[in-house]
């Protein structure tokens, strides 16, 4: 038996800040914190191919085989539409929950701009892709049991509201 929390928002949001923080700080010792880019799958493996819709899948089967037996706490951009349409279910995963994250569009930008070239994040195009996902998530905001905005909140703000809420699913 397992609970799942799916922390999700578009590229430049902070999801793996977010992340990164909770972990370096031992925030939530009980949980598993991992982050797409931690379960060893690449995305452009399955980009373009009649697999595509399979990526979203398999990462998240991944992570929960790579939390063992503790709960998972998951950064992703996969959002509660695509989790109940495309993901597979995993057996020992009882409990799903989802925190939406969002900021300005602005931040979005300087974030993505900030970014290291290689990361392929700052061309203009992309940047308006994560803005209108960024702008999804905020019009959808009740898809979420718990929906954050983080433009005008500290590292330590925004992983108080995250902790608090993930230490309650955890019964």
């Amino acid at each position: 038996m397992k609970t799942v929390v799916i922390l999700c928002a578009a590229c430049g949001i902070g999801k793996s800040t977010m992340k990164d923080f909770i972990e370096e700080n031992n925030l939530l010792p009980e949980w598993v914190c991992l982050d797409t880019d931690d379960v060893g799958l690449n995305w452009w493996d399955y980009a373009g191919t009649d697999r595509e819709n399979k990526y979203q899948s398999d990462s998240f089967a991944k992570a929960v085989e790579l939390s063992g037996d503790k709960n998972l706490f998951f950064v992703t951009c996969m959002n509660p539409l695509n989790y109940f349409r495309d993901v597979e279910a995993v057996p020992e995963v009882t409990s799903t929950y989802f925190i939406g994250l969002v900021c300005s569009d602005e931040q979005v930008t300087a974030r993505l701009k900030a970014r290291p070239e290689e990361r392929q994040c700052g061309s203009d195009e992309f940047i308006k892709s994560q803005i209108d996902y960024n702008n999804w998530f905020k019009r959808n905001a009740g898809k979420f049991q718990l929906f954050i905005d983080n433009t005008n909140q500290s590292y330590e703000e925004t992983s108080k509201l995250i902790c608090d809420f993930v230490k309650k699913t955890d019964r």
